[in-house]
């Protein structure tokens, strides 16, 4: 076909030419696409052929940091795909794992030669096996299971070697789905018992009955994930495999498959119907990577980032195993219309697990948007700015946008003659690079905010041009490990002006990268094809302005605040194949020179911190949040199971004691500055009860403490400090 020709030709010629900025690139790709002027139709066999040229080239040319395609990328590929298609090992055994490491090195050439040898062989192999392993599921399901035997299973799927033939990967089959059952088993006993000492006239099934239901209902559900499969066509498989080498350059640049490329445009349109959020497949488990601002999960505080949904039920249906099924079918199962109830079977973080119900709801923009609080006690008052995240109108930034309502805010607390502010960046996700340089510029004078440094090495300083200053007084930013991107970026340059005192977990995600959106079909003319999907890349780096990049290391708190994911990577670095941290030339800037008793008040926190009751009980529930997570192996008798389970949970229940703590100070909300109008019954309802979490929230009340410490006035005598009241 013409396109390789052509395809082949510009690489070669665009590669013997210096790297231009990223902006350029774009412009030629979209240029090139009209020059061929070709014209495919959608059965033309050649189609996943030309999706890999495609791709390859718009990642050699558009890519922040390109990669040498070589055997160590090939083998790169080679595991992720892997892992991807048959992760839990249910479905090849060892002699395809041999027959596919002939693969091994070569996909690189492959890909240099727009050839699909492996994924041919690897996709018609993988069909085979799912069809015989559906011809034998159902006797294993057929045969009663003894709980009483004693035998375990290891779900560490990394280290899970294969199964030698078709009848270790039956055995392997048979603990997956016993340990399955037992889930079931020891859930509808604990029921039964229950309804027994409510009820004393209600007769209880006997074991044999709860174990034959539940081999009949795992037996509905083993239907439902393989009709989810033999749904699936090839095109499903190999987008599957393109992003096993596009992941590879880093975890943020990412196929959309046309139908993804809809549900992503959705996503940015902002609207949002079902629990409120963003699910992940990750070693066929389906995980909670974010929660979105404004949904029911968000609101009613019931499900945490890296919770595990193992299954999904509707009212008055049994519940489905989510396990191993496509992220697809499960978001289907878990979406649903406003005011409807999901039953949703989570796997804690500290591995408990439980079953709680979430009423479906559409996010509400309001609660994305910036409030604050008046904090109170017999020192005075105190104010509180929480920002969900950055948003902004971009066709029209003087309307409401992050930037304008934290102004209004600030402005409405200085009013109240506030002593020192609380900026809350906790699981803020980022948005709008210029609502941060305009946010950043209320607590500084002029000077650099942030460093860009874009595809081909073009640097840009964005500096916060207005001298004046909106709060000049204390200011200590709160974050967590879920503070990225733009919250990393105003809590770096705060912190390098030592104008705040960052408060929070050891650090922030990590995350220093910058992605944008192309669409394939701009490489093509005569759109008979079909629609080839997009290609989300990453195009350019943040740095602050003292040089270093947030990527990776993200923005190291000046006073740790120890949380259940101490001990455990949740950001960045837990991501397959993130860019590398680095450094580059400081940009120009002045520390801001009015913060008086910073360095007291690290002493005085850091002081208080180690009295404080409360600390040594969060760091011990981070150290068991890290042991549960890297504890694989699960019992499949009952007894022990029962145990496992009950040893668990009352471990647990020991972290429950944090929930009774409750400061000494009064919160009053105040309605958001950038709202018209008066507040509606419902949001006064909402406000009341965020007033009552802040009044439980430990981290918000240490932020106080700090800020009475930089704002008392303090007299030096050699080594000794004196407090004046």
């Amino acid at each position: 076909m013409r396109i390789y020709v052509y395809l082949r030709t510009m690489k070669k010629r665009l590669t013997q030419r210096p790297m231009r900025p990223f902006i350029y690139i774009l412009s030629f790709i979209l240029v090139s696409g009209l020059v061929f002027g070709i014209s495919l139709k959608n059965e033309d066999p050649n189609k996943d052929k030309l999706l890999l040229e495609i791709i390859s080239y718009v990642l050699d040319r558009g890519h922040y940091d390109p990669k040498e395609i070589n055997d160590a990328f090939s083998e790169n590929v080679f595991m992720n795909y892997l892992e991807n298609i048959d992760g839990q090992h249910r479905f090849f055994i060892k002699s395809d794992i041999n027959t596919f490491d002939s693969y091994r090195y070569r996909i690189d050439d492959e890909l240099k030669n727009t050839q699909l040898d492996f994924f041919n062989l690897s996709y018609n192999k993988l069909m085979e096996r799912m069809e015989q392993v559906q011809k034998f599921y159902e006797s294993l399901l057929d045969t009663p299971f003894d709980f009483s035997r004693k035998e375990e299973i290891s779900l560490d799927y990394e280290n899970l070697p294969y199964a030698n033939n078709l009848e270790g990967l039956k055995k392997q089959w048979r603990k997956q789905l016993k340990l399955n059952a037992l889930e079931r088993f020891t859930s509808k006993r604990d029921e039964e018992v229950s309804k027994a000492e409510k009820d004393s006239t209600y007769v209880s099934l006997s074991d044999i009955e709860i174990e034959k239901d539940v081999r009949v209902k795992i037996k509905e559900n083993m239907k439902f994930f393989f009709e989810g499969y033999n749904e699936l066509e090839r095109k499903d498989w190999f987008s599957i495999y393109i992003n096993s080498i596009v992941v590879q350059f880093d975890p943020h640049t990412f196929y959309l498959a046309p139908s993804d490329k809809d549900r992503f445009d959705a996503s940015m349109s902002g609207k949002f119907e079902g629990i409120g959020a963003r699910l992940q497949k990750r070693n066929q488990e389906v995980k909670i990577v974010e929660i979105i601002s404004g949904g029911p999960v968000w609101r009613d505080e019931i499900i945490e980032v890296g919770d595990i949904i193992l299954k999904v039920g509707q009212p008055n249906e049994e519940p489905v195993d989510i396990t191993g099924m496509r992220l697809d079918d499960s978001i289907k199962l878990i979406k649903g219309p406003k005011g409807t109830q999901v039953i949703l079977t989570i796997k804690r973080v500290d591995g408990t697990i439980e079953d709680i119900v979430v009423t479906r709801d559409i996010v509400e923009l309001e609660e994305t948007y910036a409030r604050s609080s008046i904090i109170q006690d017999d020192t005075g008052s105190f104010g509180l700015i929480e920002l969900p995240k950055f948003y902004i109108n971009f066709e029209d930034y003087n309307a409401r946008n992050a930037a304008t309502d934290v102004k209004k805010e600030l402005e409405q607390l200085k009013k109240k003659k506030v002593k020192g502010i609380i900026l809350d960046l906790r699981n803020n996700g980022g948005g709008s690079l210029k609502t941060v340089v305009d946010m950043t510029g209320y607590f500084i004078n002029e000077g650099p905010v942030v460093q860009v440094k874009s595809t081909g090495g073009k640097k840009e300083v964005l500096k916060d041009t207005d001298p004046s200053i909106i709060w000049d007084g204390p200011l200590v930013v709160l974050v967590n490990e879920f503070s990225a991107s733009a919250s990393e970026i105003i809590a770096a340059a705060l912190q390098d002006y030592k104008r705040a005192i960052i408060l929070g977990s050891k650090q922030t995600f990590g995350k220093g990268t910058v992605q944008n959106v192309f669409d394939l079909n701009r490489m093509i003319t005569g759109g008979t094809y079909g629609n080839l999907g997009a290609l989300k890349v990453t195009t350019d780096k943040f740095y602050r302005i003292n040089g270093r990049s947030t990527q990776l290391e993200g923005v190291k708190s000046d006073i740790v605040f120890p949380d259940q994911y101490a001990y455990i990577d949740m950001g960045e670095k837990d991501q397959d194949n993130p860019l590398a941290w680095d450094r580059i030339t400081p940009a120009s800037y002045i520390p801001y020179d009015k913060m008086k008793n910073y360095e007291y008040s690290l002493v005085r926190s850091k002081e208080r911190l180690k009295e404080n009751p409360f600390i040594k009980l969060i760091d011990e529930q981070g150290l068991w949040v890290k042991k549960q997570k890297e504890d694989y192996t699960y019992s499949l008798d009952y007894t022990s199971y029962k145990a496992d389970r009950e040893t668990n949970k009352k471990y647990s229940d020991r972290f429950k004691k944090l929930e009774e703590f409750e400061s000494t100070y009064d919160f009053q909300w105040l309605p958001e500055a950038g709202f018209e109008g008066e507040p509606n019954e419902d949001l006064i309802k909402k406000r009341e009860r965020w007033e009552k979490s802040l009044k439980k929230d430990i981290y918000i009340s240490e932020a106080v403490e700090i800020l009475k410490d930089l704002s008392t006035q303090i007299k030096v005598d050699n080594t000794v400090a004196e407090v004046k009241n």
